[in-house]
């Protein structure tokens, strides 16, 4: 039920709620929240067994301007309950992009729930820069400060606040924040104010709150409070839908639309797609060997996701703004847009219509709230003679043409064209089947125990990457000594490996594909008149039984389902197909099948004469289900985990004659 008014306790805490104004923190306080008050929420430890630290205080004052500037406050104050926090609270770290933010660090202190200082300012204070990053696509250069602080104890209280001052908008008259009102700990008191001019149309979102917000106005501005107590703790489920009605959270974002944002980037991008003749020499020599534009198309993109480095590093407006292809060109490095930018240039520059897209690296993009800062990457959209689009993220140097990395898969994204034009796009997402592995072990066990025979491995999709980075570089001969051996006594102990064959991993329209011949591998052992088979193809029983526990132990389900998150939008299939002895036969095992929403995990056992063949599959399923299926999840899991075959049996002619 929703509270329409928030509790006395509460407003003695806040008392700037019932003012139509911001509160204004500098280093010399918080006139609005008194620090006795706080610090009188600290609770006894033995209370909270299952937490390190608790918030007494979460706090959140943010100011914008028409024109985007602005100011963001954030405050904690942190009661640690155990010593596994403290080296964690011991160490506290800001960072802000100095080419358009200020950042204040207004305090921060060490004391007791009396009020008692402990530590009135850190013992130690350093500066640095966030080195440049060569795998996450962020668009801005920060800096970081780092503190120490001492003193920091089990019964003691961390109270900082820092400000940040948005001094220069990228694009004028834009902003977002968020503010999570369930921080997953428990938390005595939370308050975020948001003050805006009052004739702005501010965007707001607010998701699974039990409280309602207050408005007030007045001097021309207005001012949102959203102040709650006593959130209670979160303890994680296992297989969490995102989309839930457990955490509370609020997002706010100026009035923008998305032809805005892409008619901002197109003027920044303005002139950045001509190529030089030194490019242009070097880009006929990439497609030399091409015949078709198809082939043109999949060489220029491992030209550019290959032979150029992809570092992240953003000085100024180059934030946002690409490099030109010269400049890409000259350093043989760039960041997603300006690998993004080169692609674009390059493609236009052989008759390929190409432009450039804009969207976030995890996905995860509130559509409804409109902001640059949604963003953190681009990548580029070619246009195919049906009029659909095929993109391409030069970042990832492993993705084929025509798929793209799993997390912007099925992602929202803007296509920018050079006039300004926006078109708002979902990113295809492969099939489940798309994303396959196969495995397949085949040969022949001697009397002795030891098989002889082969071992096959593929993968498509999402399952390809593990083949391909392990094929990125040629191996030498020790290094394929060392793969040979990982695989082979993976199998069986004591197993050698031989004649390791692998794919140019970086070779896009290879099949991902590795084989080796398997010698000597101690397969099974005697025991009486039978031998002891290691089955050496895994199944999921002990992760379904463990997962049927857990699941158990926390009681009453809380959370949707998110069935991706059980298996994966994945399948495959693992075969392990052995001949046996003359006259030797196996106690097959029963086969199991456990199909339903929640995935299909099928195992069979089957001799035919004399070969024995084990398999097992497993297919993924995608969708949320309601928190009352859970039950139905534990038979899913429960029926997998019957599926403990391990060994097998294995009769001698004399014993199975008896």
């Amino acid at each position: 039920m929703r509270r329409t008014l928030l509790a006395l306790p509460a407003l003695a805490v806040f008392a700037v709620s019932l003012h139509a104004q911001a509160p204004k923190i500098t280093p010399k306080g918080d006139p609005s929240v008194r620090n006795d008050t706080i610090y009188s929420l600290a609770v006894k430890a033995e209370d909270y067994p299952e937490e390190g630290f608790i918030y007494l205080l979460d706090d959140g004052v943010v100011r914008y301007e028409s024109d985007g500037r602005g100011t963001t406050t954030y405050r904690q104050v942190v009661q640690i309950l155990t010593e596994d926090d403290v080296e964690n609270w011991s160490e506290r770290r800001f960072s802000w992009a100095p080419e358009r933010e200020k950042l204040t660090v207004n305090w921060i202190r060490v004391v007791k729930p009396n009020g008692e200082v402990v530590a009135a300012k850190p013992t130690i204070e350093q500066k640095s820069d966030v080195p440049a990053s060569t795998s996450s696509p962020v668009y801005e250069q920060r800096k970081v400060l780092r503190y120490s602080l001492s003193g920091v104890a089990p019964g003691t209280l961390v109270d900082f606040s820092y400000t940040r001052e948005r001094l220069k908008p990228y694009l004028p008259g834009d902003f977002y924040d968020s503010w999570s009102v369930t921080m997953g700990r428990t938390t005595r008191r939370s308050r975020y104010i948001v003050d805006v001019p009052a004739s702005m149309k501010l965007k707001i979102r607010e998701r699974a709150l039990n409280f309602a917000r207050t408005e007030r106005e007045a001097g021309g501005r207005r001012v949102y409070t959203w102040a709650t107590k006593d959130i209670a703790r979160v303890r994680p489920e296992p297989f969490a839908a995102d989309s839930n009605d457990v955490y509370m959270s609020v997002a706010i974002a100026a009035p923008m639309d998305w032809s805005t944002i892409g008619a901002w980037y197109a003027g920044l991008a303005k002139d950045h797609y001509a190529i030089t003749p030194d490019i242009r020499k070097v880009l006929d020599t990439v497609v030399a060997k091409a015949k078709t534009a198809d082939d043109t198309l999949r060489a220029v993109h491992r030209w550019v996701a290959q032979d150029f480095r992809y570092v992240s590093v953003a000085l100024g407006i180059g934030g946002y703004q690409p490099r030109t292809p010269a400049e890409m060109f000259a350093r043989k490095f760039g960041d997603c847009k300006d690998k993004a930018t080169m692609f674009v240039a390059a493609a236009r520059a052989l008759g390929i219509t190409a432009y450039p897209v804009l969207l976030s690296a995890g996905g995860g993009v509130d559509t409804t709230m409109a902001s640059i800062d949604q963003f953190n990457h681009a990548i580029a959209a070619v246009k195919r003679p049906d009029g659909k689009y095929l993109y391409l993220d030069l970042t990832s140097e492993l993705t084929p043409v025509g798929s793209l990395p799993y997390g912007e898969q099925g992602e929202f994204g803007i296509v920018v064209h050079d006039d300004g034009l926006t078109e708002q796009i979902r990113f295809p997402l492969d099939s489940i089947e798309r994303n396959a592995s196969e495995m397949h072990i085949t040969g022949e066990l001697g009397a002795d125990g030891r098989f002889n025979g082969r071992y096959v491995e593929t993968g498509t999709g999402t399952r390809q990457y593990p083949l391909r980075g392990m094929f990125t570089t040629p191996l030498d001969s020790t290094q394929k000594a060392n793969v040979s051996r990982a695989i082979a006594t993976g199998i069986f102990r004591g197993a050698s490996g031989d004649s390791l064959t692998g794919f140019e991993g970086k070779n896009l329209q290879a099949e991902p594909r590795v084989t080796l011949k398997v010698r000597n591998g101690m397969a099974s052992k005697r025991s009486g008149d039978t031998d002891i088979l290691t089955v050496p193809i895994g199944g999921l029983s002990g992760w379904a039984e463990n997962m049927v526990n857990n699941l158990e132990e926390r009681g009453e389900r809380r959370f949707p389902i998110d069935v991706a998150a059980i298996i994966g939008p994945i399948t495959s299939f693992s075969e392990f197909r052995v001949t046996l002895p003359e006259g030797w036969k196996a106690r097959v095992p029963q086969n199991v099948t456990a199909d339903g929403p929640f995935g299909l995990y099928e195992a069979k056992y089957a001799q035919n004469g004399r070969d024995l063949v084990i398999s097992r599959r497993l297919r993924g399923r995608t969708g949320v289900l309601p928190k009352e299926r859970i039950e139905d999840l534990k038979s899913w899991l429960r029926q997998v985990a019957t599926d403990d075959v391990r060994f097998i049996v294995l009769e001698h002619p004399a014993a199975s004659g008896n």
